[in-house]
């Protein structure tokens, strides 16, 4: 037992660069899914880049609630724009070659900018319930400073602990491969390539998602419990009906968001497999960052008239 250690110990390479495999076992698809990847890139970009530009221009949207979905739409050009960038290049130019600085630079900017998804979706079921728990008071507790601060720290609240995250996983030795069997620099493939006991590592991820992602879930399960109590003690159909439509669409994103996230990271290690947790990824990531703004624009009145005025102007 200590001779396998030392020997491990004595094989330690100092990696220079990791191989993103991402999708090279289908050699035959690689112009096909460029061209997928392309289309869906700019369909992200196009789709929340206008509930930006609407819910600044248009005097209905000027409410919290519209402001925290630009916020919401801004961070997922964000998030989109850290992955998949780097998957068209890798698809278009064949080079999966990564340098260990820009892989921990990608995955310390997903880190952050998915627990500031998780602080977000917290802060959007909060409003809501202001708005239909407490309609009165609601101009005065959801003022502009105060969206404005919960905003900010929604977006920073989790830098210091995921740049040390970043940090603690990239300090490990890299010697088992530099092959990393997933098409961004994620935290379950990079573990796999350290050497020696990364159990503590791993229990670190498991306390910090749970720290971010379990506590931002029971705040959403909190206000939306709340909301639904609300909701069912209002006199009239047609009052439940609108209360309704005004949190169904976050309430689906949130559940896709965090269900997505539970599979990925709280899955029995047994049940890992590279395919899996790929496709699971690039769901994650990509495939309902597609669909959110559709989301929020088909279930909401006030965007889609929001939306017509735009096209009309121009």
């Amino acid at each position: 037992m200590i001779y396998e250690e030392m020997k491990a110990e004595d094989n330690v390479s100092t990696v220079m660069h990791f191989e993103l495999l991402g999708f090279s076992d289908l050699p035959n698809l690689q112009g096909l899914l460029f061209g997928m990847f392309s289309i869906i890139y700019v369909i992200i970009l196009t789709r929340n880049s206008l509930i930006i530009v609407i819910t600044r221009l248009d005097p209905v949207l000027q409410k919290p609630m519209y402001f925290f979905l630009a916020n919401f739409s801004l961070l997922e050009i964000c998030y989109v724009s850290v992955t998949l960038p780097r998957i068209l290049v890798n698809l278009w130019t064949q080079d999966r070659r990564i340098s260990v600085l820009n892989c921990a630079t990608q995955m310390c900017f997903l880190l952050i900018l998915g627990t500031a998804e998780c602080f977000l979706l917290a802060v959007m079921a909060y409003d809501r319930y202001v708005a239909i728990c407490n309609p009165l008071h609601y101009p005065l507790v959801m003022n502009q400073k105060t969206c404005i601060q919960l905003a900010v720290g929604s977006w920073i609240s989790g830098i210091p602990v995921q740049i040390g995250q970043t940090c603690q996983i990239f300090s490990l030795h890299f010697c088992n491969s530099n092959e990393i069997n997933h098409f961004f620099c994620d935290v379950p493939p990079i573990l796999k390539l350290s050497c020696g006991d990364t159990s503590v590592h791993e229990l670190s991820v498991y306390v910090i998602v749970l720290l971010f992602g379990v506590v931002s879930f029971m705040l959403v399960l909190a206000s939306y419990s709340k909301i639904i109590c609300t909701i069912l003690r209002l006199p009239t159909a047609r009052g439940r009906t609108k209360a309704f439509s005004t949190c169904s669409s976050h309430l689906l994103v949130v559940l896709l968001f965090f269900g997505c996230g539970t599979i990925t990271y709280f899955r029995p290690k047994s049940s890992h497999s590279a395919g899996t947790d790929k496709m699971l990824s690039l769901f994650y990531t990509i495939v309902t960052l597609m669909f959110n703004p559709m989301i929020y624009s088909l279930w909401n009145k006030d965007v889609i008239a929001a939306l017509r005025k735009l096209v009309l102007k121009t």
